[in-house]
C-alpha cells in the first residue's frame, strides 16, 4: 500500500489580541479610557449622588472620605459634578462628531463628484472656515440663546467645512480611477457609483477624523461654558465648574484641578484613539490585520 502523505498542520496565526495590543497600544489605551469614562458617566446615578445638592455648612472642604474630590463654594460635591459633567462632554462630543461626519460625507460626496455642485459648496465652506471656530460658535449661541441643543449645533457648524473638504479630497482622487470611469461609461447611476465605488474609500479617513472632531467639540464646549456662552450654569459641566471656581483657586485648588484633569484625560484618550486608528487603518503602513 502506498504511503499517504499527511499534510502538516498550518502554523497558528500570530495575530491575536496580544499582538494587536503590542502593535497598536494607543488604540487600546485610548479606547479603554473612553470606555471606562462612558461606563462611569452612565452609572453616575448609582454612586455619584446629587450634583445640585448644596450644603453651606461644608463649603470648600478638601477631599475626604465623605467627599472624594472635596466641595465647591456652594457646598456641592465636586466628585458628583465631575462625573455628571462627563455625561455632557461625551454627549456633545459624540453628537457633534456624528453630525459633522454625516453632513460632511453627504456634502463632500456630491461636491467631489459634481463639478457644478463643487463650485457653490466649496465657496460656502471657504467662507465658514474664514471665521474662527470659537467666535462663530459664540455668535451662534448668542443668536439662538443657550441650551445643549444650541451648543451642539453651534459647535457642529464650524466643524462641518473640514469634514466636507476631507471627503471631497478623497472623492477627487477616487473618481479618476479606472473602475469609476468604467462604471460611468457603463451607464451606472450616480447614486450607485457613489455608494459602491467611492463611499468605501472614505470610511477609514472619516473614522479617524471623527475622533479628532469629538476631541475638538469637547474642548470647544468647555471653552464656551468657561466664557459663560455655553451650557446654562444649572447644568454641571467641566467648563462651568472651572469658570465658577476660578476665584477660589488659591484656597480650594481641587475645585478646578478635578474637572480640569478629567477634561485633559478624556481629550488625551480620544486623541490617542485617533492616532492609533490612523496608523492601523492606513494601508500604506502595511499594518492592517
Amino acid at each position: 500500500m502506498a504511503d499517504v502523505a499527511l499534510a502538516a498542520p498550518a502554523a497558528p496565526r500570530r495575530h491575536g489580541l496580544a499582538t494587536q495590543i503590542r502593535r497598536h497600544p494607543t488604540v487600546f489605551i485610548g479606547g479603554g479610557v473612553i470606555a471606562l469614562m462612558v461606563l462611569i458617566a452612565l452609572a453616575a446615578p448609582l454612586f455619584a449622588g446629587n450634583p445640585l445638592a448644596m450644603n453651606p455648612m461644608h463649603r470648600l472642604t478638601p477631599p475626604s472620605a465623605q467627599h472624594w474630590f472635596g466641595t465647591d463654594n456652594l457646598g456641592r460635591d465636586v466628585f458628583a459634578r465631575t462625573v455628571y459633567g462627563a455625561r455632557v462632554s461625551l454627549l456633545i462630543g459624540i453628537l457633534v462628531a456624528a453630525g459633522a461626519i454625516g453632513g460632511g460625507l453627504a456634502i463632500g460626496l456630491l461636491a467631489g463628484f459634481s463639478r457644478r455642485v463643487d463650485r457653490v459648496v466649496m465657496r460656502l465652506m471657504d467662507g465658514l472656515m474664514a471665521i474662527p471656530a470659537i467666535l462663530l460658535a459664540i455668535a451662534l449661541v448668542a443668536l439662538w440663546h443657550g441650551g445643549v441643543a444650541v451648543v451642539i449645533l453651534a459647535i457642529l457648524i464650524p466643524e462641518l467645512p473640514r469634514d466636507v473638504r476631507l471627503v471631497r479630497s478623497v472623492v477627487l482622487g477616487v473618481r479618476e480611477q479606472p473602475f469609476v470611469e468604467a462604471a460611468v461609461a457603463g451607464g451606472a447611476r450616480t447614486g450607485k457609483i457613489l455608494r459602491r465605488h467611492i463611499l468605501p474609500s472614505t470610511i477609514a479617513p472619516l473614522t479617524v477624523q471623527a475622533t479628532y472632531v469629538c476631541a475638538s467639540a469637547i474642548l470647544v464646549e468647555a471653552g464656551l461654558s468657561f466664557l459663560g456662552a455655553g451650557i446654562p450654569p444649572n447644568i454641571p459641566t467641566w467648563g462651568n465648574m472651572i469658570a465658577g471656581s476660578q476665584l477660589y483657586l488659591a484656597i480650594a485648588p481641587w475645585t478646578i484641578f478635578c474637572p480640569g484633569i478629567a477634561l485633559a484625560v478624556l481629550v488625551l484618550a480620544v486623541n490617542l484613539l485617533g492616532d492609533g486608528l490612523r496608523d492601523w487603518l492606513d494601508p500604506r503602513l502595511g499594518r492592517r490585520p
